[in-house]
């Protein structure tokens, strides 16, 4: 068991927005809820599962929804409504132990991404739970079902949502993880397109067979690489990619970047010209809140699982999507996908084909 300082738990934040592949949440919200958490006094205790009774139940709390910036007329549409921004994670975390009528010991977070990994460690923090080094994803991803809870067929039931207006309920039963992905997304779509999700309710002793475990501290590892990058000066690109057993693959120029919010996900191409060594070449790439599949040349490249993570070499900072506009230098990393995903499984779940692309998988590390 470790208690995490500021450092480590930006460390964290950072290196979970790298492989939140241009989705996962807000990187900077992340690490205001780490702030606000520490200045509130509040430890962060991650924990490992064998440091857990095997009877420990252990929940999932994460944002569900698109990314989009909220514009000015769904603003006004929901400013009559009392505003829990702050609180409404916790609200459903405490909604679900009502349901339950027994405590949760620990959170995990959902998937690796620099506003929901944060998320998740803020509502341990502040409810006195352990946040367990694993997450069920080794990356982001876009729908509930893309989770390794998915893969190994343990159920999602009972969900807990809570929007951001204090208005929440619990499913006690779904049929599948798809047909939570619709209600839920569906309940977010209607409350400014977000909305606090804990589900995944289980023992450690279920739970521990069925995650990512270290995910937090690979994400730890990342981003302290792409820090110490950063400060010296060096290629922090591919530092980055290096600790996390990828490498550079395409420096260029965004020439475009056309995306929407369609059914209640961020959803768009982003165009970049080659420069440098790639000059002459053409990456485009389609993402539906995460960076999904890229073509070069034309050609089918990359493709998920295997991670597309891009870093804005102006800011040097990872690249959220929809950010980052024509004019606007990119570099760009493949990271390896977790091994859970690449099994027949994980591929029925999670590959170029789930999205309605007429590609197969292959592995970019062969």
């Amino acid at each position: 068991m470790r208690n995490l300082e500021r450092q480590e738990l930006y460390d964290i934040v950072y290196g979970a927005a790298i492989y939140g592949t241009g989705g996962g949440g807000s990187f900077r919200v992340g690490l205001q809820l780490i702030d606000d958490a520490l200045a509130q006094g509040k430890v962060f205790r991650m924990a490992d599962f064998d440091e857990l009774d095997d009877v420990d139940m252990i929940g999932t709390p994460y944002s569900c929804g698109a990314i989009s910036p909220i514009g000015e007329e769904d603003k006004k549409k929901y400013a009559r409504l009392p505003d829990f921004e702050k609180e409404h994670y916790n609200m459903a975390l405490e909604q679900m132990e009502r349901f339950l009528g027994k405590p949760v010991k620990a959170c995990i977070s959902t998937e690796l991404g620099g506003g929901n990994t944060a998320k998740a460690m803020y509502v341990a923090a502040t409810a006195g739970k352990y946040i367990m080094d694993a997450d069920a994803a080794g990356r982001s991803v876009p729908a509930l079902q893309h989770s390794t809870y998915c893969i190994y067929h343990v159920p999602i039931y009972p969900i807990s949502v809570m929007n951001q207006f204090g208005e929440g309920a619990v499913f006690t039963r779904v049929c599948d993880d798809e047909r939570a992905e619709d209600l839920v997304r569906a309940l977010a779509m209607a409350s400014q397109n977000h909305i606090a999700v804990v589900d995944h309710i289980n023992t450690a002793a279920v739970l521990k067979n069925a995650v990512i475990c270290g995910a937090l501290s690979q994400a730890e590892k990342v981003g302290r690489a792409y820090r110490l990058a950063v400060a010296a000066g060096k290629d922090y690109a591919g530092e980055a990619a290096a600790a996390g057993g990828g490498c550079m693959v395409f420096r260029g120029v965004v020439e475009s970047n056309d995306w929407g919010t369609v059914g209640g996900y961020t959803v768009g191409t982003r165009i970049v010209s080659g420069t440098g060594d790639y000059a002459g070449h053409v990456l485009k790439i389609w993402y539906q809140n995460e960076n999904i599949i890229a073509w070069l040349d034309d050609i089918p490249w990359i493709t998920a699982p295997d991670l597309i993570c891009l870093f804005d070499e102006e800011e040097t900072l990872p690249l959220l999507n929809p950010y980052g506009d024509a004019g606007r230098s990119v570099s760009v990393i493949c990271l390896p996908a977790p091994a859970a995903w690449v099994t027949p499984r994980g591929l029925e779940l999670f590959s170029p084909r789930f999205f309605g692309f007429d590609v197969d998988y292959r592995p970019f590390f062969d």
